[in-house]
C-alpha cells in the first residue's frame, strides 16, 4: 500500500426528502482543501441520507483498497463512521421493490467490510470549525 499524507477523501450524502432520491460521492483533497476533482459520483437511487453516507465512506475505502492507496477519509456523519466501524448498515429503511437495489449495494457494502481490512483512517469534518464538508451538495 502507498501512502498519500497530503492527499484525502471527503464524502458527503444528499437526499431530498428521507427516504427520497440520494446521491452521494467523494471530492479529492491536497493539504486538507479542495482540488474540485470528484472522484466518484453515485446515484441518485431512492434510500435515505444516512445510507447514501455510509455507502459514500465504503465506496471510498473500496477504491483506495483497490488502487493500493492509503489516504484519510473525512466524513461530518458520526453515524456512518459508527456503522462502518460495527461493520453493519443499522438503517431502518423498509425493504421495498423500491429499494432493493440499495439492499443489493448496502449487502455488497457489508460484505466487503467484513472481507477486508480498513487500512484508511476515517476522520471526523469538524463542520462548525471549518465549514461544510468539500464534497457537500449545497442543497441545506
Amino acid at each position: 500500500m502507498q501512502s498519500f499524507p497530503r492527499f484525502a477523501l471527503a464524502v458527503d450524502a444528499a437526499c431530498s426528502g428521507n427516504p427520497g432520491p440520494m446521491e452521494y460521492r467523494g471530492v479529492l483533497l491536497c493539504d486538507d482543501k479542495p482540488t474540485g476533482k470528484v472522484v466518484f459520483h453515485y446515484g441518485p437511487v431512492h434510500g435515505t441520507n444516512n445510507i447514501g453516507e455510509f455507502l459514500a465512506i465504503v465506496h471510498a475505502l473500496a477504491l483506495m483498497h483497490q488502487k493500493g492507496y492509503i489516504m484519510r477519509i473525512f466524513s461530518d456523519s458520526m453515524t456512518a463512521q459508527t456503522w462502518v466501524r460495527k461493520r453493519k448498515c443499522k438503517t431502518t429503511l423498509e425493504r421495498t421493490p423500491e429499494t432493493e437495489p440499495l439492499y443489493e449495494l448496502i449487502e455488497r457494502a457489508e460484505h466487503w467490510l467484513n472481507t477486508h481490512e480498513i487500512n484508511c483512517p476515517i476522520l471526523k469534518w469538524n463542520t462548525e470549525e471549518l465549514g461544510e464538508i468539500p464534497a457537500d451538495f449545497g442543497r441545506k
